[in-house]
């Protein structure tokens, strides 16, 4: 298989990260294509500059990454990552943390490119759980 986009799931929690982490490699990614950079600095609640930069290298396989952010400074966090060091094959997109997640890391492992593993990802605003 080729490249795959890779996917940083970017959360103020660590063991969320890795959760949700664990359920997209459940659901068939591969594991070098998912990377959690969750908790802060000193592995307690918050966010990690550092943390985030180095997932993104740990999950870059030349066809892009995908960076999805919780909530707050993990959006925030995310952004000045790649105003420090831009890039176009880089984005931070804003979607549901653990449904964009799935969409996207679904998506992504079937060999799709960057602009649509993002979009699924922000589709995942719109899917209903429950139709009434």
């Amino acid at each position: 298989m080729g490249a795959t986009v890779g996917i940083v799931l970017v959360s103020h929690s660590g063991r969320l990260a890795e959760g949700v982490k664990e359920l997209l490699e459940q659901l068939g990614a591969r594991p070098e294509t998912v990377a959690a950079a969750g908790g802060g600095p000193d592995g307690g609640i918050g966010t990690s500059y550092e943390r985030i930069a180095e997932a993104v290298a740990e999950v870059d396989q030349g066809a892009g990454v995908v960076v999805l952010p919780d909530i707050g400074s993990a959006v925030m966090t995310a952004r000045l990552v790649f105003e420090d060091e831009p890039r176009d094959d880089a984005l931070v997109v804003d979607a549901p943390f653990v449904e964009g997640a799935v969409a996207a890391g679904v998506l992504a492992s079937t060999g799709a490119g960057l602009d649509a593993v993002a979009a699924a990802a922000r589709d995942a605003y719109t899917a209903r759980k429950i139709q009434e």
